[in-house]
């Protein structure tokens, strides 16, 4: 049976692709809350829109429905009570929207940290008060002591805050404070034009541009109802594969120095450096920023472009297992990941975790398969999943990807057709509705979005992968020594800006 079948609804929203979207009253609600604890659906996003709020879940049979719930009185039902992962998210409703989630186990603000001008600024704004202090969660025993660290941090990395409890070395509670980086996206992208919107989507967070980009793109199509041309959506696929290589060898790296192998980072480091060039080479930016647009590409892959990703993939293939032969064989690193930071499956199914994440904790969900988008529909990959959900699985998890994401590449070029690289988009005369995904080097990425009747935005909604990889990021490290934390982190990489929006 259908989600949406499972659900009471009192109707489906007109012009609202490729997903339905249907209006729910309390009992609705309360449905879909007892699908998400008993397991039989997954939290895809839960975000604000005016007095309504939405809600996006994913169902076993990999059907994506949006609920909406419109407020009465500014609140309505938390969800959180029941199912933990969508505590901060209504949390963060709370801080743009002033809309409130009634019987939630958790009121304190999020993402507003007192500093902005005003309060609620996508609701019924107000001038900003004084902040108060932020009551961090207690912990009670004998001999326990706190470790306050950032919100800045050593090195040129976003700020966020992490309040250790700990009895000697060993944590007994973590929490974070998010929210530093928030930059007022949403608010940006309210009126903006499709061009605007898709350079503010682009720099949600700027590790998964590419992405970011791909995600919005998508719903913008799927809300107006475009089709591309064929050599559009596979050089999009080779862009992508190509961010996810160059984050996953920054990432295998990084891990190895914070357990202070530094030859790995090193050698790791060139390879990230030769994809970044191989990016530029192809699409004139290193990042590849702004070249995936509502309607295709702004540029097509420069001449010799196919050459430079051929030839980085034959020196990845001749220096990248001699790496991973390395790490395996290298006592010293695996006795600091192996058994470190340990996510259990059933947190990672019941946050929905996506990425390297999930697959190290046992979750098989990748958007590329499971949501079947163009062209991965079409290539042939394998989805590498582990249980020990360590340290180490997540950087197993990493490599394997990598050796997948080569023989995307391959196949890519091998398939590339001829043919146009963008199509003009139709007129808009009504308003309509989007919902697009990605599968971003850390996990998926979800973007819904309205367009008004003259062909703006009229409310647009990103949510990163780390809202439900951050909240394990806690329980990974509790039991570990502080000295780990670094270690565990990095591990996870989650993103502060695609975080804080």
């Amino acid at each position: 049976m259908a989600l949406i079948e499972r659900i009471a609804h009192r109707g489906i929203a007109e012009r609202h692709a490729p997903w339905p979207r249907t209006v729910v009253d309390d009992v609705g609600w309360a449905q879909a809350s007892d699908l998400l604890v008993a397991g039989q659906c997954t939290l895809l996003g839960l975000w604000g829109d005016g007095t309504s709020v939405h809600m996006a879940l994913l169902g076993e049979g990999r059907d994506v429905v949006v609920l909406t719930y419109s407020c009465r009185g500014g609140a309505y039902p938390s969800v959180a009570a029941r199912h933990p992962p969508a505590l901060r998210l209504e949390r963060a409703i709370d801080a743009l929207f002033g809309l409130k989630a009634s019987g939630s186990p958790d009121t304190r603000s999020w993402i507003d940290l007192g500093f902005w001008e005003i309060e609620h600024p996508l609701g019924a704004r107000r001038p900003a008060r004084p902040p108060e202090p932020y009551p961090f969660l207690p912990a009670e025993g004998d001999g326990l002591h706190q470790v306050a660290v950032g919100p800045v941090h050593a090195g040129i990395i976003e700020p966020g805050h992490f309040r250790f409890t700990a009895n000697g070395e060993h944590v007994v509670r973590l929490e974070q404070r998010l929210g530093f980086v928030h930059k007022g996206i949403e608010s940006l992208m309210t009126n903006a034009s499709l061009e605007q919107a898709a350079k503010l989507a682009a720099r949600t967070s700027g590790d998964s541009t590419v992405a970011y980009a791909f995600a919005f793109a998508q719903a913008v199509e799927a809300a107006l109802g475009v089709k591309l041309p064929p050599r559009a959506v596979h050089l999009r696929a080779l862009m992508a594969e190509l961010e996810r290589l160059a984050n996953h060898f920054g990432d295998i790296g990084g891990i190895c120095n914070d357990a202070s192998f530094a030859l790995m980072h090193a050698q790791c480091g060139i390879l990230r450096e030769r994809t970044l060039r191989a990016s530029a080479a192809c699409f004139g930016h290193r990042l590849m920023m702004d070249v995936i647009v509502p309607g295709g590409l702004a540029r097509g892959i420069a001449l010799g472009g196919e050459a430079a990703v051929h030839a980085l993939l034959a020196e990845v293939r001749r220096v990248f297992p001699r790496l991973v032969e390395l790490y395996d064989n290298t006592a010293s690193l695996q006795d600091r990941t192996v058994t470190t930071g340990i996510v259990k499956p059933d947190y990672a199914r019941q946050f929905g975790a996506g990425g390297y994440i999930g697959r190290a904790s046992g979750r098989n969900f990748d958007a590329r398969r499971d949501l079947a988008y163009a062209p991965y529909d079409t290539l042939s990959f394998d989805v590498p999943v582990l249980d020990a959900g360590d340290v180490n699985a997540r950087v197993w998890i990493r490599i394997r990807e990598v050796e997948q994401s080569l023989s995307l590449l391959e196949q890519l070029l091998d398939r590339l057709p001829d043919g146009a690289e963008s199509i003009a988009l139709p007129p808009v005369t009504q308003g309509c509705e989007g919902l697009g995904f990605a599968e971003a080097f850390r996990g998926d990425v979800l973007v819904w979005l309205r367009i008004d009747g003259n062909g703006r935005i009229e409310r647009c909604h990103l949510r990163d992968a780390s809202w439900f990889q951050w909240p394990l990021v806690e329980t990974a490290i509790e039991g570990n020594i502080v000295a780990d934390f670094p270690l565990c982190n990095k591990s996870f990489n989650c993103s502060y800006s695609g975080h804080d929006l």
